[in-house]
């Protein structure tokens, strides 16, 4: 699986507009051959910063995406941000879920010390 994230920052006065014409391009995402999931949120605490994430099936998948109008369209909305996005591919070998919250969680035969101490 590879997932693709995007950051883009948008001026605070065409926030609005530029979120939906990015919505309208990312819905559409979860259509296209290979892609598991898509989605569009707004960045937590800077509210002018967006994030598109995108997870696919292989790489093939993903490099037919990018090579379409579609991802052409992306890239002519994301060329007017307020400055220069940034945009991720994160090649995905291995996922775990709260399997390993509880395996690392569980009670060993001797416990183990938080190497950083008391706190965070």
């Amino acid at each position: 699986m590879i997932i693709e994230l995007m950051r883009i920052s948008v001026p605070h006065q065409h926030k609005q507009e530029f979120s939906k014409a990015l919505a309208s391009l990312v819905s559409p995402l979860q259509l296209q051959p290979g892609c598991l999931s898509s989605q569009l949120s707004q960045a937590w605490p800077n509210q002018n910063g967006l994030y598109v994430e995108a997870r696919w099936e292989n790489e093939e998948y993903l490099v037919h995406y990018l090579r379409s109008q579609a991802y052409k369209r992306l890239l002519l909305l994301i060329e007017l941000s307020a400055g220069p996005p940034v945009v991720e591919f994160f090649k995905v070998l291995q996922i775990r879920g709260l399997d390993l919250v509880q395996q690392v969680r569980s009670p060993a035969d001797e416990p183990q010390q938080d190497p950083t101490g008391p706190g965070c």
